[in-house]
Order: C-alpha cells, then sequence, then structure tokens
C-alpha cells in the first residue's frame, strides 16, 4: 500500500513538472516594439507581434528575435584614400530600423554586419570622388550618398536605413599642421583685408565730410555776400532818397520868400563852423588874406542858388 502510494506521487508530480515545463515551452510573451520569427519543425510558421501568445509544444519553436525600434550602428573607422591622395580616417554612425522581420530572418544572415560593410565600402568610394579640402565641406552630400547607397541594397533584408552620420575626419598629422597654417594664412588675410578696407572706408568717410563742410561753408559765404551786397544796395538807395528828398526840401524852402536869405545864413554858419572845427585840430592855421572872401562865397553860392530857382520857374511854366 505504502510503495503504490509512492509511486502514484510521484507519477503526479512527474505530470506536474510535464505541465509546467509544457507551459513554459509554449506560452510566450513579446514586448513592446518586438517580433518573434516561430518556425513549425525548422520552417517558417506566422511571426508574433507584441503580446502573449500560445505556442504548439514540441512542435514550434522561437527562431529569431528582432527589435523594431530604430537602431545606431557603429561604423569601424577605416582609412580612405582622398582623389588627390591623401589617406583619411575616417568612421561614422549608422541609423537602421527594421520593417520586415521575415526579410530580416531569412533575407541574409547579418543584416547589421551587412549594412556595415556596405557603408564603409561606399565611404571609400566616395572620399574617392573628392578632395581633401571638400571632405569637411561636403559631409551632407556624403552622407546622403551612403543613405541611398545602404537602402537600396537592404530592401531584401527588410530593413530601413534612416540615416548616417560621419563622426571623424581624420587626415595625417603632416596635412593637418599644413590646413592649419592654410588656416591661419586665410584668416590673416581676411584680416588684412578687412582692416584696409576699414581705413578705406574712414578715409572715404573724412573726405565726403570735408566735401560737404566746404559745400556748407561755400554756400554759407555765398549767403553772406549776397545779404551785404542787397544790405549796401538797400542802404545806398535810403541815402539817395533821403538826400533827394532833402534836396527837394532845400529847393522848395528856397522858393518861399526869405528863403535865399536863410540859405545864405545856413551857409555862412556852416563856413564859420568848419573853420572853427579846423582852427580846434591843427596847431598850424592858414587864414585868408582878405577876409572879403567870404562875403564873396556867399555872393556866389546866393547867385548860384537864385539861377537854379529861375530855371525851376521857366520849366514849371
Amino acid at each position: 500500500m505504502g510503495s503504490g502510494l509512492s509511486f502514484g506521487l510521484v507519477v503526479s508530480i512527474g505530470i506536474v513538472i510535464l505541465i509546467v515545463v509544457t507551459i513554459f515551452k509554449t506560452a510566450r510573451i513579446v514586448p513592446q516594439k518586438s517580433a518573434f520569427i516561430i518556425e513549425r519543425l525548422g520552417k517558417y510558421s506566422r511571426t508574433l507581434d507584441a503580446g502573449f501568445h500560445i505556442l504548439f509544444p514540441f512542435l514550434d519553436s522561437v527562431a529569431y528575435k528582432h527589435s523594431l525600434k530604430e537602431m545606431a550602428v557603429d561604423v569601424p573607422s577605416q582609412i580612405c584614400i582622398t582623389k588627390d591622395n591623401i589617406a583619411v580616417e575616417v568612421d561614422g554612425v549608422l541609423y537602421m530600423q527594421v520593417v520586415d522581420p521575415v526579410k530580416a530572418s531569412y533575407g541574409i544572415e547579418d543584416f547589421l554586419y551587412a549594412a556595415t560593410q556596405l557603408a564603409q565600402t561606399t565611404m571609400r568610394s566616395e572620399i574617392g570622388k573628392i578632395d581633401l579640402d571638400k571632405t569637411f565641406e561636403e559631409r551632407v552630400a556624403i552622407n546622403s550618398a551612403i543613405i541611398q547607397a545602404v537602402d537600396k541594397a537592404s530592401d531584401p533584408w527588410g530593413v530601413k536605413i534612416t540615416r548616417y552620420e560621419i563622426k571623424n575626419i581624420n587626415p595625417p598629422p603632416t596635412v593637418t599642421d599644413a590646413l592649419e597654417k592654410q588656416m591661419r594664412a586665410e584668416r590673416a588675410k581676411r584680416a588684412a583685408i578687412a582692416e584696409s578696407e576699414g581705413q578705406r572706408q574712414a578715409v572715404i568717410n573724412v573726405a565726403e565730410g570735408e566735401k560737404q563742410e566746404a559745400i556748407m561753408r561755400s554756400e554759407g559765404e555765398k549767403m553772406k555776400r549776397i545779404n551785404e551786397a542787397e544790405g549796401r544796395a538797400k542802404e545806398i538807395m535810403l541815402v539817395a532818397q533821403a538826400t533827394a528828398k532833402g534836396i527837394q526840401m532845400i529847393a522848395e524852402a528856397i522858393e518861399t520868400p526869405g528863403g535865399d536869405r536863410a540859405v545864405n545864413l545856413r551857409i555862412a554858419e556852416q563856413y564859420i563852423k568848419e573853420f572853427g572845427n579846423l582852427a580846434r585840430t591843427n596847431n598850424t592855421m592858414i587864414i585868408p588874406q582878405n577876409m572879403n572872401d567870404i562875403t564873396g562865397l556867399i555872393a556866389t553860392a546866393t547867385s548860384v542858388i537864385a539861377k537854379t530857382g529861375e530855371g525851376n520857374q521857366r520849366s514849371s511854366e
């Protein structure tokens, strides 16, 4: 009885273990953004997406596991020869994504290795088409050419090449020194050109300022002379008008009764006044020999005024 009980317990334990192993072998949980390739008896059966799945025990098996996330694959550095026969060391990073897990499993043995090798060969080909000076400037064009070449070749592999980036381009030390000297010379050249342009512009600005100053000064001098000339002309005109008016008034005064005697008196006063001024300003004085000359001068002036008055009367008649 005891032995039969022990045998039954062993069988029960064996059955439980078998069930656990079966569940372990048949139950599969696929993570998000992943894909499992299932083979049945060595032949492709189906592709498992994210979630919980049950397989046929002892018949189905997981042959390949793929991540559907974008992957960054390091492309090892390599020596490339430029168009001008300069050896440079170049490396990069290749970004790819599995879009067809079946092709990625059965289209090629190792799509990661194949993609990196194709990127290296394409890199050598593209670098050989350009000179060393252009390799630093044409990174975008080189990256684009590698993407096109690798993406076209990887289509049967179920892989999509998203982008490629060159990390480093390392020329030999001798070339690096030459490039640094060339860059220093170019910077010195640009600095000298900029300085000369600045000096040239400064000279032009000074000359332009002096020109404007001269123009403004000449314009000011011109306006000054015009204003002075106009002032003098106006002054002469006013003096002439005042003189004419004074003469007219004198002539009118002479024609009035007693005007001639007033003129005689005025002339005598002016003569005596000027004679007195001459006596004050000079130590030596010449006295007319005949003091009757004063009376003669007055008589002469009076006769001229009289004749002028007669002429005016005749003209008026």
